[in-house]
Protein backbone atom coordinates (compact mmCIF):
# COMPACT_ATOMS: atom_id res chain seq x y z
CA UNK A 1 0.00 0.00 0.00
CA UNK A 2 1.92 3.67 -1.15
CA UNK A 3 2.33 5.72 2.05
CA UNK A 4 0.52 8.59 3.73
CA UNK A 5 1.33 11.69 4.31
CA UNK A 6 4.33 11.87 6.47
CA UNK A 7 3.37 15.35 7.94
CA UNK A 8 0.44 14.57 8.99
CA UNK A 9 1.11 10.82 10.60
CA UNK A 10 3.64 12.38 12.89
CA UNK A 11 1.22 15.52 13.43
CA UNK A 12 0.87 14.97 17.66
CA UNK A 13 -2.73 14.65 18.60
CA UNK A 14 -4.26 17.90 20.86
CA UNK A 15 -3.43 18.20 23.94
CA UNK A 16 -6.52 19.60 24.86
CA UNK A 17 -8.95 16.85 23.30
CA UNK A 18 -6.95 14.36 25.30
CA UNK A 19 -8.22 15.08 28.94
CA UNK A 20 -11.39 16.34 27.72
CA UNK A 21 -12.57 12.58 25.68
CA UNK A 22 -11.54 11.10 29.21
CA UNK A 23 -13.61 12.97 31.38
CA UNK A 24 -16.72 13.09 29.01
CA UNK A 25 -16.65 9.12 29.99
CA UNK A 26 -16.45 10.02 33.43
CA UNK A 27 -19.35 10.06 35.87
CA UNK A 28 -19.45 13.19 38.32
CA UNK A 29 -16.17 14.58 36.64
CA UNK A 30 -15.74 18.52 35.99
CA UNK A 31 -14.19 19.60 33.04
CA UNK A 32 -12.19 22.85 33.20
CA UNK A 33 -10.08 21.96 30.06
CA UNK A 34 -12.47 23.53 26.39
CA UNK A 35 -12.41 26.95 25.87
CA UNK A 36 -16.11 27.54 24.94
CA UNK A 37 -18.13 30.65 26.65
CA UNK A 38 -20.82 28.30 28.89
CA UNK A 39 -23.10 31.38 27.58
CA UNK A 40 -25.66 30.84 25.16
CA UNK A 41 -25.52 33.03 22.11
CA UNK A 42 -27.58 36.00 22.61
CA UNK A 43 -31.28 35.56 21.38
CA UNK A 44 -31.31 38.61 19.43
CA UNK A 45 -28.64 36.92 17.26
CA UNK A 46 -30.26 33.34 17.31
CA UNK A 47 -33.26 34.93 15.98
CA UNK A 48 -31.74 36.66 13.37
CA UNK A 49 -30.08 33.77 11.83
CA UNK A 50 -33.65 32.00 12.44
CA UNK A 51 -35.55 34.59 10.40
CA UNK A 52 -32.79 34.27 7.40
CA UNK A 53 -34.27 30.37 7.16
CA UNK A 54 -37.91 31.68 7.36
CA UNK A 55 -36.88 34.16 4.75
CA UNK A 56 -35.46 31.20 2.55
CA UNK A 57 -32.03 32.94 2.84
CA UNK A 58 -30.50 29.26 2.68
CA UNK A 59 -28.36 29.63 -0.78
CA UNK A 60 -24.28 30.57 -0.96
CA UNK A 61 -23.39 33.68 -0.55
CA UNK A 62 -20.18 35.10 -2.61
CA UNK A 63 -17.21 33.28 -1.46
CA UNK A 64 -15.85 36.31 0.56
CA UNK A 65 -19.13 36.31 2.37
CA UNK A 66 -22.39 38.47 2.31
CA UNK A 67 -21.07 42.26 1.70
CA UNK A 68 -23.39 43.48 4.07
CA UNK A 69 -21.49 41.21 6.98
CA UNK A 70 -18.15 42.11 5.17
CA UNK A 71 -19.19 46.08 5.58
CA UNK A 72 -20.00 45.36 9.45
CA UNK A 73 -17.00 44.09 10.25
CA UNK A 74 -15.05 46.59 8.85
CA UNK A 75 -17.20 49.29 10.57
CA UNK A 76 -16.95 47.60 13.79
CA UNK A 77 -12.89 47.34 13.45
CA UNK A 78 -13.05 51.46 12.59
CA UNK A 79 -14.80 51.89 15.65
CA UNK A 80 -13.17 49.86 18.07
CA UNK A 81 -9.55 49.44 17.27
CA UNK A 82 -9.05 52.18 14.98
CA UNK A 83 -8.12 50.53 11.63
CA UNK A 84 -9.89 51.00 8.25
CA UNK A 85 -10.35 48.46 5.89
CA UNK A 86 -12.27 47.94 2.42
CA UNK A 87 -14.99 45.60 2.48
CA UNK A 88 -14.74 44.67 -1.27
CA UNK A 89 -11.30 43.58 -1.52
CA UNK A 90 -9.72 43.11 2.40
CA UNK A 91 -12.53 41.05 4.18
CA UNK A 92 -12.71 37.51 4.15
CA UNK A 93 -15.53 35.47 5.80
CA UNK A 94 -14.12 31.83 7.27
CA UNK A 95 -15.52 28.84 8.97
CA UNK A 96 -14.18 29.87 12.41
CA UNK A 97 -11.51 31.64 12.91
CA UNK A 98 -8.88 28.78 12.60
CA UNK A 99 -9.81 28.63 9.23
CA UNK A 100 -8.62 31.88 8.55
CA UNK A 101 -5.32 31.03 10.40
CA UNK A 102 -4.68 27.90 7.74
CA UNK A 103 -5.74 30.62 4.74
CA UNK A 104 -3.21 32.97 6.15
CA UNK A 105 -0.26 30.59 5.89
CA UNK A 106 -0.88 28.60 2.97
CA UNK A 107 -1.70 31.85 0.84
CA UNK A 108 1.71 33.12 2.10
CA UNK A 109 4.05 30.25 2.55
CA UNK A 110 6.64 28.40 -0.01
CA UNK A 111 8.51 25.36 1.47
CA UNK A 112 10.95 26.12 4.22
CA UNK A 113 9.91 29.66 5.01
CA UNK A 114 10.01 30.43 8.45
CA UNK A 115 7.53 31.04 11.17
CA UNK A 116 7.88 32.40 14.66
CA UNK A 117 5.32 31.38 17.19
CA UNK A 118 5.56 32.61 20.56
CA UNK A 119 4.68 29.53 22.91
CA UNK A 120 2.74 29.42 25.09
CA UNK A 121 0.71 29.49 22.20
CA UNK A 122 -3.21 27.85 20.80
CA UNK A 123 -2.53 24.33 19.07
CA UNK A 124 -3.02 24.69 15.22
CA UNK A 125 -0.09 27.19 14.91
CA UNK A 126 2.64 24.84 14.58
CA UNK A 127 0.74 21.68 12.58
CA UNK A 128 -0.80 24.90 10.46
CA UNK A 129 2.55 26.04 9.37
CA UNK A 130 3.92 22.60 8.93
CA UNK A 131 0.91 21.32 6.47
CA UNK A 132 1.94 24.90 5.08
CA UNK A 133 5.27 23.70 3.92
CA UNK A 134 6.46 26.28 6.12
CA UNK A 135 9.42 25.61 9.19
CA UNK A 136 7.69 26.44 12.93
CA UNK A 137 10.35 28.46 14.85
CA UNK A 138 9.13 28.29 18.40
CA UNK A 139 10.42 30.96 21.03
CA UNK A 140 9.93 30.20 24.48
CA UNK A 141 8.14 33.06 26.29
CA UNK A 142 9.03 33.47 30.20
CA UNK A 143 6.39 33.87 33.40
CA UNK A 144 8.46 36.23 34.85
CA UNK A 145 7.62 38.98 31.66
CA UNK A 146 3.89 37.66 32.05
CA UNK A 147 4.24 35.65 28.64
CA UNK A 148 4.66 38.83 26.47
CA UNK A 149 6.92 38.66 23.73
CA UNK A 150 9.77 41.16 24.22
CA UNK A 151 12.01 42.88 21.45
CA UNK A 152 15.05 41.26 22.55
CA UNK A 153 13.16 37.24 22.02
CA UNK A 154 12.35 38.53 18.60
CA UNK A 155 15.37 40.14 17.46
CA UNK A 156 17.53 36.58 18.79
CA UNK A 157 14.79 34.34 16.33
CA UNK A 158 14.70 36.41 12.94
CA UNK A 159 16.79 34.68 10.18
CA UNK A 160 17.45 35.31 6.46
CA UNK A 161 14.17 32.60 5.79
CA UNK A 162 12.12 34.13 8.61
CA UNK A 163 8.61 35.83 6.39
CA UNK A 164 6.10 35.56 8.94
CA UNK A 165 5.75 35.93 13.16
CA UNK A 166 2.26 34.81 14.86
CA UNK A 167 0.83 36.68 17.65
CA UNK A 168 -1.91 35.65 19.59
CA UNK A 169 -3.19 37.53 22.38
CA UNK A 170 -4.93 38.24 24.48
CA UNK A 171 -3.01 34.86 24.28
CA UNK A 172 -4.60 30.88 24.97
CA UNK A 173 -3.56 29.61 27.13
CA UNK A 174 -2.06 32.25 29.21
CA UNK A 175 -4.52 35.37 29.13
CA UNK A 176 -1.59 37.27 28.58
CA UNK A 177 -2.21 41.09 26.89
CA UNK A 178 -0.10 42.80 24.32
CA UNK A 179 -0.52 46.78 25.33
CA UNK A 180 0.50 48.86 22.82
CA UNK A 181 3.63 49.60 24.45
CA UNK A 182 4.16 46.23 23.88
CA UNK A 183 3.80 46.11 20.38
CA UNK A 184 5.32 48.97 19.39
CA UNK A 185 8.99 47.58 19.08
CA UNK A 186 7.60 44.02 17.60
CA UNK A 187 5.84 46.15 14.91
CA UNK A 188 9.94 48.21 14.06
CA UNK A 189 11.25 45.04 13.95
CA UNK A 190 8.36 43.12 11.34
CA UNK A 191 9.01 46.62 9.21
CA UNK A 192 12.60 46.52 9.71
CA UNK A 193 12.54 42.80 8.79
CA UNK A 194 9.84 42.89 6.38
CA UNK A 195 7.76 40.35 8.27
CA UNK A 196 4.15 39.83 7.60
CA UNK A 197 2.46 39.37 11.05
CA UNK A 198 -1.01 36.87 11.54
CA UNK A 199 -2.57 38.45 14.53
CA UNK A 200 -4.90 35.97 16.05
CA UNK A 201 -7.76 38.41 18.16
CA UNK A 202 -10.11 35.95 18.48
CA UNK A 203 -10.24 37.43 22.39
CA UNK A 204 -9.75 41.25 22.09
CA UNK A 205 -13.39 42.18 23.66
CA UNK A 206 -12.50 39.62 26.57
CA UNK A 207 -9.88 42.08 27.78
CA UNK A 208 -10.31 43.56 31.52
CA UNK A 209 -8.15 46.57 31.80
CA UNK A 210 -8.90 49.78 30.95
CA UNK A 211 -7.37 50.34 28.38
CA UNK A 212 -9.15 48.08 25.34
CA UNK A 213 -7.37 46.04 23.13
CA UNK A 214 -4.90 47.30 20.73
CA UNK A 215 -4.51 45.86 17.08
CA UNK A 216 -0.85 46.06 15.87
CA UNK A 217 -2.40 46.93 12.38
CA UNK A 218 -3.43 49.87 13.80
CA UNK A 219 0.54 50.82 14.24
CA UNK A 220 2.00 53.18 11.46
CA UNK A 221 3.21 50.88 9.03
CA UNK A 222 1.50 47.80 9.98
CA UNK A 223 -1.58 47.09 8.26
CA UNK A 224 0.25 46.75 5.01
CA UNK A 225 1.26 43.50 6.49
CA UNK A 226 -0.90 42.41 8.50
CA UNK A 227 -3.32 39.55 8.33
CA UNK A 228 -5.95 39.81 11.13
CA UNK A 229 -7.73 36.85 12.41
CA UNK A 230 -11.08 37.23 14.48
CA UNK A 231 -14.43 35.57 14.78
CA UNK A 232 -17.74 35.17 16.78
CA UNK A 233 -17.07 32.25 18.83
CA UNK A 234 -16.20 33.72 21.95
CA UNK A 235 -17.15 37.59 22.17
CA UNK A 236 -20.59 36.31 21.31
CA UNK A 237 -20.41 32.95 22.31
CA UNK A 238 -20.95 31.44 18.55
CA UNK A 239 -18.49 28.56 18.58
CA UNK A 240 -21.07 26.31 17.03
CA UNK A 241 -22.21 28.76 14.58
CA UNK A 242 -18.40 27.99 12.59
CA UNK A 243 -17.80 31.93 11.81
CA UNK A 244 -14.28 34.05 12.09
CA UNK A 245 -13.17 36.66 9.59
CA UNK A 246 -9.71 37.59 8.28
CA UNK A 247 -8.65 41.47 7.22
CA UNK A 248 -5.68 41.32 4.78
CA UNK A 249 -3.93 43.32 2.27
CA UNK A 250 -5.89 42.94 -0.52
CA UNK A 251 -2.75 40.96 -2.09
CA UNK A 252 -3.40 38.68 0.22
CA UNK A 253 -6.99 38.64 0.95
CA UNK A 254 -7.07 37.52 -3.14
CA UNK A 255 -4.58 34.64 -2.19
CA UNK A 256 -6.68 33.42 0.29
CA UNK A 257 -10.46 33.73 -1.06
CA UNK A 258 -8.98 32.16 -4.06
CA UNK A 259 -8.16 28.55 -1.77
CA UNK A 260 -11.61 29.24 0.05
CA UNK A 261 -13.15 29.01 -2.82
CA UNK A 262 -11.78 25.34 -3.65
CA UNK A 263 -11.90 24.07 -0.49
CA UNK A 264 -14.69 25.79 1.42
CA UNK A 265 -17.09 27.53 -1.12
CA UNK A 266 -18.38 29.89 1.54
CA UNK A 267 -19.33 30.33 5.40
CA UNK A 268 -22.65 28.89 6.45
CA UNK A 269 -24.84 31.38 5.41
CA UNK A 270 -27.53 31.45 8.34
CA UNK A 271 -24.25 32.27 10.51
CA UNK A 272 -23.52 35.22 8.18
CA UNK A 273 -26.67 36.72 9.12
CA UNK A 274 -27.03 36.16 12.63
CA UNK A 275 -23.19 37.79 13.03
CA UNK A 276 -24.48 40.79 11.02
CA UNK A 277 -27.13 41.44 14.03
CA UNK A 278 -24.54 40.52 16.49
CA UNK A 279 -22.40 43.53 15.56
CA UNK A 280 -24.66 45.64 15.08
CA UNK A 281 -26.82 45.00 18.67
CA UNK A 282 -23.79 43.03 20.50
CA UNK A 283 -21.97 45.70 22.77
CA UNK A 284 -24.25 44.66 25.44
CA UNK A 285 -24.07 41.10 25.46
CA UNK A 286 -19.98 41.45 25.31
CA UNK A 287 -20.37 43.51 28.23
CA UNK A 288 -22.69 41.60 30.35
CA UNK A 289 -20.36 38.52 29.42
CA UNK A 290 -17.19 40.55 29.82
CA UNK A 291 -18.07 41.28 33.64
CA UNK A 292 -18.76 38.10 34.61
CA UNK A 293 -15.98 36.82 33.72
CA UNK A 294 -14.19 38.98 35.26
CA UNK A 295 -15.71 38.30 38.33
CA UNK A 296 -14.63 34.84 37.73
CA UNK A 297 -11.25 36.08 37.21
CA UNK A 298 -11.02 37.45 40.17
CA UNK A 299 -12.03 34.49 42.29
CA UNK A 300 -9.38 31.83 40.67
CA UNK A 301 -6.46 34.63 41.39
CA UNK A 302 -7.77 34.23 45.06
CA UNK A 303 -8.18 31.16 45.44
CA UNK A 304 -5.19 29.70 43.75
CA UNK A 305 -3.11 32.05 45.72
CA UNK A 306 -4.30 30.54 48.77
CA UNK A 307 -4.26 26.98 47.89
CA UNK A 308 -0.39 27.40 46.78
CA UNK A 309 -0.21 27.37 43.04
CA UNK A 310 0.53 31.21 42.13
CA UNK A 311 -0.26 32.88 38.40
CA UNK A 312 0.26 36.12 37.23
CA UNK A 313 -2.45 38.38 36.59
CA UNK A 314 -4.25 37.65 33.53
CA UNK A 315 -5.50 40.14 31.68
CA UNK A 316 -7.72 38.67 28.75
CA UNK A 317 -9.08 35.80 27.14
CA UNK A 318 -10.88 33.36 30.28
CA UNK A 319 -7.61 31.63 31.40
CA UNK A 320 -5.50 31.49 33.85
CA UNK A 321 -2.45 29.58 33.89
CA UNK A 322 -1.18 28.57 37.38
CA UNK A 323 2.70 27.25 37.87
CA UNK A 324 2.44 23.89 39.61
CA UNK A 325 6.19 23.53 40.47
CA UNK A 326 5.71 23.22 43.70
CA UNK A 327 4.16 19.67 43.73
CA UNK A 328 7.34 18.23 41.75
CA UNK A 329 5.65 16.80 39.05
CA UNK A 330 4.87 17.87 35.24
CA UNK A 331 2.53 18.74 34.02
CA UNK A 332 0.95 15.75 32.32
CA UNK A 333 1.79 14.09 35.84
CA UNK A 334 -0.36 16.89 37.93
CA UNK A 335 -3.31 16.53 35.40
CA UNK A 336 -3.53 12.76 35.17
CA UNK A 337 -3.11 12.66 39.22
CA UNK A 338 -5.76 15.27 39.08
CA UNK A 339 -8.16 13.58 37.08
CA UNK A 340 -7.79 10.35 38.75
CA UNK A 341 -8.36 11.45 42.52
CA UNK A 342 -10.47 14.26 42.32
CA UNK A 343 -12.45 13.61 38.91
CA UNK A 344 -11.15 17.29 38.06
CA UNK A 345 -9.85 18.00 34.34
CA UNK A 346 -7.57 20.81 33.82
CA UNK A 347 -5.26 21.05 30.67
CA UNK A 348 -1.21 20.13 30.97
CA UNK A 349 0.58 23.79 29.77
CA UNK A 350 2.59 21.43 27.69
CA UNK A 351 0.34 21.18 25.51
CA UNK A 352 0.92 24.38 23.87
CA UNK A 353 4.34 24.58 24.06
CA UNK A 354 7.87 22.85 26.18
CA UNK A 355 7.82 26.75 27.78
CA UNK A 356 4.34 26.00 29.39
CA UNK A 357 5.70 22.64 31.61
CA UNK A 358 5.40 23.55 35.07
CA UNK A 359 2.00 24.96 34.91
CA UNK A 360 -1.84 24.09 33.86
CA UNK A 361 -4.12 26.10 32.05
CA UNK A 362 -7.55 26.34 33.95
CA UNK A 363 -10.82 27.77 31.94
CA UNK A 364 -12.81 30.13 33.99
CA UNK A 365 -15.76 29.83 30.95
CA UNK A 366 -17.84 27.88 33.57
CA UNK A 367 -20.36 29.04 36.35
CA UNK A 368 -18.77 30.35 39.82
CA UNK A 369 -20.40 27.49 41.27
CA UNK A 370 -18.56 24.97 39.38
CA UNK A 371 -15.57 26.95 39.77
CA UNK A 372 -16.42 26.75 43.59
CA UNK A 373 -16.62 23.00 43.15
CA UNK A 374 -13.32 23.26 40.94
CA UNK A 375 -11.32 24.72 43.28
CA UNK A 376 -12.44 22.67 46.37
CA UNK A 377 -11.17 19.81 44.85
CA UNK A 378 -7.88 21.49 44.00
CA UNK A 379 -7.41 22.40 47.59
CA UNK A 380 -8.25 18.88 48.35
CA UNK A 381 -5.67 17.23 45.75
CA UNK A 382 -2.96 19.80 47.16
CA UNK A 383 -3.33 19.12 50.61
CA UNK A 384 -3.12 15.65 49.77
CA UNK A 385 0.05 15.64 47.84
CA UNK A 386 1.71 17.97 51.50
Amino acid sequence: MKSVNKTVLDMKPSGIRKFFDIVSEMPDAISLGVGEPDFDTPWHVVDEGIYSLERGKTYYTSNSGLMELREEICKWYERKYNVSYNAATEALITVGGSEGIDLALRAMLNPGDEVIIPEPSYVSYVPCVSLAGGKPVTIDLKNENKFKLTEEELASHITDKTKVLILSYPNNPTGAIMTKEDLEPIARLAIKHDLYVISDEIYSELTYTEEPHCSIASLPGMIERTIVINGFSKAFAMTGWRLGYALAPSSIAKLMVKIHQFCIMCAPTTSQYAAIEALRNGDKDIENMRKSYDERRRYLIKRLSDIGMPAFEPEGAFYIFPSIERFGMTSDEFATRLLESQKLAVVPGNAFGQSGEGFVRISYAYSIDQLREALDRIAIFAHIQD
